[in-house]
């Protein structure tokens, strides 16, 4: 008797629910063709809700007229659905521009002087362009098929400089570095002598009077192609761009 009343309980709340849930559904109305003010009207009828959220042109479906909607009439959705409407420009009146060949700024330009709207832009890399020029245009120029009033464009993009890893040259003589690094498509740059340790001379122990010190100016030694890399910047390790240059500091 328990197990039959738990599973008279289970049909039930079962049942209760699948009634809850059509009572919370209706049925998508047809507001082709309508004004978006009509469509907005009919579907807060209906308990939804209706907004344009996009443009076509169209030479059966009269200017300013819903040309389609999603989800489509007889749709069943939940209350306060939002029907998405695309609406009719109408037939195509306006040229499509000729882009290909301007830099992207002065494409977009010309576009927004027709009335018309820019579309996606991909950027690819393409040797023998220059960086931001228009290499591709969709629709093409003059097209009469043009279904929405939106140009997309292939705009050329600059090559990514390669990076690589900084080896050490710690310990080489800086003419080998120099040599491998210029191989290398690398340049070097600032060449630093390290810091050489002061010679103190050894002093007269005898008792005399010291005479007055006079300072001496260190002479300090230039890098040749012998000198011993001992430091280096960027270190080992990092990541550098093609063509930088690098410091060292030698001895």
């Amino acid at each position: 008797m328990a197990l039959l009343l738990l599973v008279v309980a289970l049909v039930s709340a079962l049942t209760t629910m699948r009634l809850a849930i059509h009572v919370r559904e209706v049925r998508v109305p047809d507001l082709r063709n309508k004004t978006p003010a009509e469509a907005k009207r009919v579907a807060e009828e209906n308990d939804i809700s209706a907004q344009v959220d996009s443009n076509y042109y169209s030479a059966m479906v009269p200017e300013g007229r819903v040309l389609s909607q999603s989800p489509v009439a007889g749709t069943l959705v939940r209350r306060g659905w939002e029907v998405r409407l695309a609406l009719s420009l109408g037939p195509q009146r306006v040229t499509i521009p000729q882009v290909v060949g301007q830099s992207d700024r002065a494409a977009a330009i010309s576009i927004a002087e027709r009335g018309l709207q820019l579309g996606a832009t991909d950027n690819i890399v393409l040797p023998g362009t220059e960086a931001g020029q228009v290499i591709a245009q969709d629709p093409p120029a003059n097209a009469t098929d043009v279904s929405a009033p939106k140009i997309s464009l292939l705009v050329a993009h600059a090559a990514s400089p390669q990076a690589f890893v900084m080896p050490s040259f710690i310990g080489q003589p800086l003419g080998s570095v120099t040599t491998t690094l210029q191989n290398a498509g690398f340049a070097v740059g600032k060449v630093t002598i390290a810091p050489q340790p002061a010679i103190v001379p050894s002093g007269n122990t005898t008792s005399q009077p010291a005479s007055p010190a006079i300072p001496a100016t260190p002479i300090q030694p230039a890098a040749s192609p012998a000198s011993i890399v001992v430091s280096q910047e960027p270190a080992p390790g990092q990541k550098v761009l093609a063509g930088a240059a690098i410091n060292f500091v030698v001895k």
